[in-house]
């Protein structure tokens, strides 16, 4: 069992219960899933570089991602249905939990000129979302070998039924938010 996991089920279960005063332990917020998108508008033209950025995100996450292919013809983008323009990839249980201690502990930190994370990015159902405009703060990706820097979307989701809830419990985890 990961680290936060423990922590979890051992500190922060009780804390958040006696906050808000859950009758059930399963009332308690816990994260159900994390969700990694990298969108790729350039893949329409070079498609070396969603090749370059499933590698990337392999490393990121230690999970194969899946294509994501475009919906909709766009004329004027150039764009046809069905086209591959990005990657993803769901991380859950324990996997989850190891990607969310790297983020907050060792991601985080090395964005330039960090002060926290607003909390306007909860979606008011308790789910957290976070775009990240160099996927070069984490630690698996070697500086040297890439080619373009990439944006990265995080979409945290929770069992939390409101924001109030959900940034409790991210807070408690240990996500740093601005004061």
């Amino acid at each position: 069992m990961s680290r936060l996991k423990e922590t979890y089920q051992t500190d922060l279960m009780p804390a958040l219960t006696k906050e808000f005063s859950y009758t059930s332990p399963m009332e308690v917020p816990r994260l159900e899933k994390i969700v990694l998108n990298m969108g790729l508008g350039e893949a329409i033209q070079n498609i070396k570089v969603l090749d370059a950025a499933m590698e990337e995100l392999t490393l990121i996450a230690g999970q194969r991602p899946v294509v994501t292919r475009a919906r909709k013809s766009i004329a004027s983008f150039k764009l046809r249905e069905g086209m591959p323009i990005g990657c993803m990839v769901t991380l859950r249980k324990g996997m989850m939990y190891e990607f969310f201690d790297k983020l907050v502990n060792v991601a985080l930190p090395r964005v330039r000129d960090f002060r926290g994370l607003s909390d306007k990015s909860l979606d008011g159902r308790g789910n957290f979302t976070l775009g990240i405009k160099e996927h070069i703060i984490f630690p698996e990706i070697e500086y040297d070998k890439i080619d373009k820097i990439k944006g990265l979307n995080i979409t945290i989701v929770t069992t939390a039924k409101t924001d109030e809830e959900g940034k409790a419990l991210l807070k408690m985890m240990g996500m740093p938010f601005k004061n």
